[in-house]
């Protein structure tokens, strides 16, 4: 019985880094990443500005939100990248000499896995970076948009968006989840 609970705890001592791994704290990079992409979703109008208010309430939320978005982009990125590449490096002794060919860089090209990893991890984090920018920019022309509605009839904004402090982020909310984000 002794020796089972000694078991059982050095099972779980050992699968406790795999855990903490999984659930990666945002780095300094991903802080500064997110502080961009709040910078740019705040943008500079009027609109924009209350727009951002109303979805985040303040700045620093906005980064702590997008910073842990930040860091499961790269987690997910970096597991697909393994996942991609060692699928593209294949098993016969022909694809594993053409992939260190592609992505070797030192004498022997025994870096290639590293390197197509990296790389392949890069591109994945851009990818969603962009996808990031492109809901940032709906959002943008979605509060202008509002702004434009609500200044030509309050009375007809209210009908439709209602008249409490959340009617504007009810339009900008709505706006750019519409298709192509104009709508």
């Amino acid at each position: 019985m002794h020796r089972s609970l000694i078991l059982a705890g050095a099972v779980a001592a050992l699968a406790l880094p795999a855990v903490a791994q999984a659930t990666d704290e945002p780095t300094s990079t991903d802080r500064a990443n997110a502080a961009q992409e709040c910078r740019y979703e705040r943008g500079s109008t009027e609109a924009t500005r209350e727009a951002f208010a109303a979805k985040y309430r303040a700045f620093g939320k906005c980064v702590s939100a997008k910073a842990r978005d930040e860091a499961s982009e790269r987690d997910h990125a970096e597991s697909n990248a393994a996942h991609a590449c060692k699928a593209e490096r294949g098993t016969t002794a022909e694809t594993r000499k053409a992939f260190g060919e592609k992505y070797g860089t030192n004498a022997k090209k025994a870096n290639a896995m590293g390197k197509c990893v990296s790389q392949t991890a890069k591109a994945g984090e851009d990818k969603a970076d962009a996808q990031d920018r492109e809901q940032a920019a709906k959002r943008k022309r979605a509060a202008k948009r509002c702004a434009h509605e609500r200044a030509a009839s309050r009375a007809a904004f209210g009908e439709r968006y209602g008249t409490k402090a959340n009617a504007f982020g009810k339009c900008v909310s709505k706006a750019a989840k519409a298709k192509h984000g104009d709508g």
